[in-house]
This record gives structure tokens, sequence and C-alpha cells, in this order.
């Protein structure tokens, strides 16, 4: 197996981690797709924020959807960061599937969600930062059909970087 982490943008070179507005709205910051038949662990998700002063908690959602996937920029094989050495010898796109309707980041469309599992829920402030690595063996399993999605809703807009470690 191969561990692999994703941000919500493309992955940087010369520049910074690209931060994304959450607006107001229910949004999917990061949307990952494994490739068929086969299962995801998420080992560990976080976010952060850069909001000038405290306010009302931004609300992060870790969920699978199932077969409704939100509308996302794709990401592309370069934007998935091998993390071990089976993930550095092995494309990203050989475990993942990039897309629009994939794994990628931003989302325009969330689709009409029918069924999700939550696998973590927090309520953070804006100035803040959550990150969880969920213990050995307690590592939540996304289906084979199904997308893992960090989702958003905020009270007002704050800039946003979020990211996923995955096992696949």
């Amino acid at each position: 197996m191969a561990l692999y982490k994703i941000y919500n943008g493309p992955f940087p070179t010369t520049a910074a981690q690209l931060a994304v507005t959450t607006g107001t709205s229910i949004k999917t910051m990061l949307q990952v797709k494994g490739v068929t038949a086969l299962t995801m662990k998420v080992k560990a998700w976080g976010v952060s924020m850069d909001g000038a002063a405290a306010a009302a908690g931004v609300q992060w959602s870790l969920l699978e959807t199932g077969t409704v996937f939100a509308t996302v920029t794709a990401s592309v094989a370069a934007d998935i960061l091998g993390w071990d050495s089976a993930g550095i010898a092995t494309a990203s796109t050989t475990y993942l599937s990039v897309g629009t309707a994939a794994t990628g980041y931003t989302a325009t469309a969330e689709g009409t969600i029918t069924a999700t599992r939550v696998f973590d829920s927090q309520f953070v402030q804006p100035t803040g930062q959550y990150a969880w690595e969920f213990s050995l063996g307690n590592e939540p399993v996304v289906s084979a059909v199904s997308a893992l999605r960090i989702r958003v809703k905020a009270a007002a807009a704050v800039n946003a970087v979020c990211w996923a470690l995955i096992e696949v």
C-alpha cells in the first residue's frame, strides 16, 4: 500500500500553498476518489485558516459520500504528494482517480447527496487550525465506490488550507 498527502489546491513549487476562500454556504474544499475496486484509509486530516479576529466558529467535516460527487477543480498527479517510499515510487494516479467529478478541490457544485458517513466534524475559530491523526487500527475506510470529502460551512468567508493523508 501507499500513502499520499493531498491539499485543497495545486501543489506549490516556487509559491506558497494556495489558500482558498470558504465562502458562506456549504462547500467541498477537497474531494478524494480512489480508482475502481480500491478502498482508502484516512490516516489524518487537518485545516488552517487566516482569519484576522476570533468570530463564530467555522464548521469543518470529514466525510464519505456515496456515489454522488462534487464538481471540483481537478487535481493532477503532481498535486498529490507521495508520503512514504511506496507513494513516492508509485504514481498517485495509479490509485487515485483525478477529474472534475473525482479527486480535486474548491467545489463549484455539491451534487444531490443522498448518503454520507461523517468521520469527524469540528467548529474551529477562523484564526485557528485543527489536525487529527486517527489511531492505528481505527482509521476510517472509504468505500471503493465513494469519495472522501472535507467540507466547510462558515458564517463569514475566510481563506483556508486543508489536507488529507490517505493510504491506498
